[in-house]
């Protein structure tokens, strides 16, 4: 069998902040977006990519099980920028660096050759969702 990833989620608290850190500083298309019970589900993903994508997500859903106290361990987590992240590559790191900076992004690390053989930044998205960049390898 042969699998690709299709789609990954990331939970968000402000619908309008996020879909501007993904569409405006990060460049990903919008492939949805849609409102359910005063929620928002918005589907993002790289341009020239299209079977790869982004869900970003309530992250609590009335009704999933999930208890109030287990509601504020994930707010808070995400405030800490703890609860989800994702990695992303790109052939321009210090040019996405650069543009995410003067974008407003909140910075969690500048680019840095890690020990471990790449390099790398990270940014945290409106939500406080940590997303690290690898310079792709040529």
């Amino acid at each position: 069998m042969e699998f690709t990833i299709h789609s990954s989620f990331l939970p968000h608290n402000d619908p309008d902040a996020s879909l501007a850190f993904y569409r405006d500083l990060l460049g990903f298309e919008v492939r949805g977006d849609v409102g359910y019970g005063g929620m928002r589900w918005i589907t993002v993903g790289p341009a020239g990519q299209p079977g790869t994508s982004i869900v970003l997500e309530p992250p609590a859903v009335e009704g999933a099980g999930i208890t109030d106290d287990e509601l504020r361990t994930i707010t808070e987590m995400m405030a800490k920028g703890t609860y989800a992240g994702i990695n992303l590559a790109t052939a321009d790191l210090d040019g996405a660096f650069e543009r995410l900076q003067a974008g407003g992004a909140e910075i969690a690390q500048e680019p840095t050759d890690q020990p471990y053989g790449v390099r790398d930044c990270a940014v945290r998205d409106p939500a406080g969702n940590l997303i690290r960049i690898q310079e792709q390898q040529h």
